[in-house]
């Protein structure tokens, strides 16, 4: 097939910083390709209009139109002249877009839109009990509406979608892969001290503020255990904070604090290093739709803590390929990560239980076909 993608990032050294929905279309396109399909990735924010290559991935390069008032419908028809002259030119099938902010409202495409569901400013919004831009949900609406057909990389984020947007319409629920060839287990050096590893954004919606009240609570009983945070440090919209890792740090008990060590952000490429190294991983976000840092942490055998909201009943069967507990609940948070440390040989039938789910049911080939099956059935029984 000819598949098309638009997003505002993607991971490349040309087109800036990228989040989790860049990495993830990245990890999809390359599957693509490897599997015989052309890939085209449509990157929009950019600070010129070029196309560069990502391996077999095209990028398209789209700077946004810069006049006062009218930016955002100029770099949207700018955008939908780009598509539709490369959907005449090269035959593209099917165009995916993401939820977030709505981009692909009255964009006009020459061949079917798929919108997949990685989480809007809405739903992240409404999970968080914050107040949305009324304009935000106004464009992310229009866009769901617009959208020939749905997937959702997690059945509650399909769900509350629906619920936010008053909608009943169909998803397929196709959840987030990875190349489980890449993240595997390595042999290292047994460590005698203990440590946990959290890697993501440090933000208010990952649940980074109930880690120093957890953390405070596992030293108390494991003395020597340590802390590993990796990610970069976000402003922190309810309090207004410039750094939410400020925020952090009064939390941790003075003693607590210096077994504490804040990386920052690190090269991707590094992220499988700590994880192989961590004794376990904790996750405990409010907000997420299908986080592929749990899926990598299970992919290489490393027992996780993580919340028990929606999306997690997916991926983490509780006590099985991981431990569950809600965020704020410090007392059974920390009572697990202790379970673990205290358990190897738990830790053990744990990761390799967690493997085995994602390598079945969470491996970037299989959402590879999954993805090309829906593109097949979408332009087949509509038409193109």
């Amino acid at each position: 097939m000819n598949i098309a993608f638009l997003t505002p990032e993607y991971p490349h050294l040309d087109s800036g910083p990228s989040g989790g929905l860049g990495s993830s279309i990245k990890t999809l396109a390359h599957a693509l390709t490897e599997a015989g399909h052309t890939v085209r990735v449509y990157v929009y924010g950019q600070s010129s209009d070029e196309y560069v290559f990502d391996g077999d991935v095209k990028l398209i390069r789209i700077r946004n139109v810069r006049f006062k008032g009218l930016s955002w419908w100029l770099t949207r028809k700018k955008i939908e002249r780009i598509i539709n002259a490369d959907c005449k030119t090269y035959g593209i099938e099917v165009l995916e877009v993401p939820d977030w902010t709505g981009i692909s409202a009255w964009i006009n495409i020459q061949c079917k839109m798929v919108m997949r569901l990685h989480g809007s400013d809405s739903y992240f919004c409404a999970l968080e009990s914050r107040k949305v831009k009324w304009w935000n949900t106004f464009q992310e609406q229009t866009a769901y509406a617009q959208a020939d057909g749905i997937i959702a990389v997690s059945k509650f984020v399909g769900e509350q979608t629906n619920t936010i947007f008053k909608s009943n319409k169909p998803f397929t629920v196709i959840h987030n892969g990875i190349p489980t060839n890449i993240f595997i287990p390595e042999e290292t050096a047994t460590s005698s001290t203990p440590y946990i590893l959290y890697f993501g954004t440090l933000i208010r919606k990952k649940g980074v503020l109930e880690i120093p009240q957890i953390f405070n609570k596992v030293r108390k009983q494991i003395s020597d255990v340590n802390l590993i945070l990796i990610g970069a440090d976000a402003s922190d919209i309810q309090s207004g904070s410039p750094s939410t890792w400020e925020l952090m740090k009064p939390m941790f008990e003075k003693e607590t604090l210096k077994q504490v060590s804040y990386l920052g952000k690190v090269p991707y490429e590094t992220i499988r290093h700590h994880i192989n190294n961590a004794t376990l991983c904790i996750f405990p976000s409010y907000a997420e739709a299908c986080p592929v840092s749990w899926l990598e942490a299970m992919a290489m055998e490393k027992p996780i803590v993580t919340s028990d909201i929606g999306w997690a009943n997916e991926i983490v069967d509780h006590n099985q390929t991981g431990m569950t507990a809600y965020p704020n609940n410090h007392e059974e948070f920390s009572r697990h990560i202790i379970t673990l440390l205290n358990n190897p040989e738990l830790r053990v039938k744990m990761g390799k239980l967690a493997r085995k789910k994602i390598t079945e049911a969470f491996n970037i080939t299989l959402t590879a076909q999954k993805s090309v099956d829906v593109y097949t059935q979408l332009v087949n029984t509509n038409g193109s």
